[in-house]
């Protein structure tokens, strides 16, 4: 937390950070074999390890997203990885992307209902489906290293971007870029992981001055390998 004690026109957060990736851009993930056809059951150290990653975060009035989700399953059993990728790609398919600057994200209900919307609700509504599946999933925020300006979501060379992680037993973590519909994080740098996309905001707090003052917030980022 930062208290100012004097009036200022101006606050500059300037951050730095070097990591290191090391994803393939073709991973293979050595699922378990417990896990290999859906549906699974997480043993109960990886139940208890979950927790709340394994249910929903939002009202689900009439399941509707939850018959949605289940659309995805062809058959039980089910290839795991394969019905993972069917609804990552699902997503792209049912919602349009619209970039949005204004506060908030919207629920995976308003995300069917207007057929748009931006990473963050992508990766919402990928990972509450999920849950809806049994899934133990995760929000990501982080951002999207696209040189060539050929990924959604991009602006820059590194843009701020949101995605989703999987639970499945033997592979760990998987990532999903719902927005791009992709598998793998080769071009993801993830900053923070939560239940929740709300628990991701990077930079928070409250402004206090004149109702006519201009406020405006710009970021820039610049990613080199």
């Amino acid at each position: 937390m930062a208290n100012f004690a004097a009036m200022t026109d101006m606050l500059v957060i300037d951050s730095v950070a070097n990591i290191s990736l090391d994803t393939a851009d073709w991973p293979i993930f050595a699922i378990a074999a417990s896990a290999i056809s859906y549906p699974f059951r997480y043993s109960n150290d990886e139940w208890t390890d979950l927790g709340a990653l394994t249910i929903a975060q939002y009202p689900d009035p009439g399941e509707r997203l939850q018959k949605w989700a289940r659309g995805f399953v062809r058959s039980s059993p089910t290839d795991t990885l394969s019905l993972l990728k069917d609804l990552n790609a699902g997503v792209a398919q049912r919602i349009q992307y619209q970039s949005r600057e204004v506060e908030g994200t919207q629920s995976p209900d308003e995300t069917l209902d207007r057929g748009w919307g931006s990473c963050r609700d992508f990766a919402v509504l990928f990972a509450e489906a999920t849950r809806k599946l049994g899934f133990g999933a995760r929000i990501v925020s982080g951002y999207l290293h696209d040189p060539n300006h050929d990924q959604l979501g991009s602006a820059e060379a590194g843009s701020t971007h949101a995605w989703a992680e999987v639970f499945v037993p033997g592979a760990g973590w998987i990532t999903f870029d719902p927005t791009n519909r992709s598998v793998g994080g080769s071009n993801l740098i993830p900053v923070a992981v939560a239940r929740d996309i709300s628990q991701c905001t990077p930079v928070s707090g409250s402004f206090f001055g004149n109702t006519d003052s201009f406020l405006s917030m710009d970021v820039a980022v610049s990613v080199t390998s």
